[in-house]
């Protein structure tokens, strides 16, 4: 009895296109190689430099930001304050307007007494309920932009949800707020699938 190769092809090019579709949908790119600052953009006379496989921030003010601007995505950072009441942020989607920071850019902080506060320019959005981490701890952060939701999760755990996020496109930045700070391990994920309501 001759048995038909079609259905088998048929198989083999299903599972192929899940595993290509998974792939994708796991394509992280790094935004650091551990070298220098390839892919960022120093504003506003922020220092920032690399040392060791690290982003050190150092005293001053002003920021850094993606070469490119991002729509949906997932961003991953690990940080570090270097002394007590150390303090910085992470811009979300923001523009290039404005000194030394982004005017009313969307920032998730990184500032010791208010850990993951939502701040839209310097007013506060969202309350801080992450409990203060000290100084020289390594901190995991994952925020995800889709549509108008931003969530965070630290170390693993979900902070918040939220869903007013007004901008539709920009830059993801590191806050320079006049404290040292060190940051690794970053990395981002576009999300190309419509949010979920």
């Amino acid at each position: 009895m001759r048995i038909s190769p079609l259905p088998l092809l048929s198989t083999i090019c299903l599972v192929s296109l899940v595993f290509s579709s998974n792939a994708t949908q796991d394509d992280w790119k790094p935004l650091f190689d551990g070298k220098d600052l390839t892919g960022w953009v120093i504003m506003n006379d922020a220092a920032f430099t690399v040392t060791n496989g690290i982003i050190h921030l150092d005293k001053s003010t002003g920021w850094l930001r993606t070469e490119r601007a991002y729509t949906n995505f997932v961003f991953e950072v690990e940080w570090r304050g270097l002394e007590t009441n150390y303090n910085s942020g992470i811009f979300v989607r923001a523009g290039l307007e404005g000194k030394p920071h982004p005017t009313g850019a969307w920032q998730v902080n990184l500032k010791q007494s208010a850990l993951g506060q939502i701040l839209r320019g310097k007013t506060e959005v969202l309350p801080a309920t992450t409990p203060p981490f000290p100084a020289n701890e390594w901190v995991r952060f994952r925020i995800m932009a889709q549509g108008r939701r931003l969530t965070l999760d630290v170390n693993g755990k979900r902070a918040w949800e939220f869903d007013k996020l007004d901008a539709d496109h920009g830059y993801i930045g590191i806050q320079a707020e006049g404290r040292p700070l060190d940051f690794r391990s970053l990395r981002v994920k576009e999300i190309t699938d419509s949010p979920s309501q």
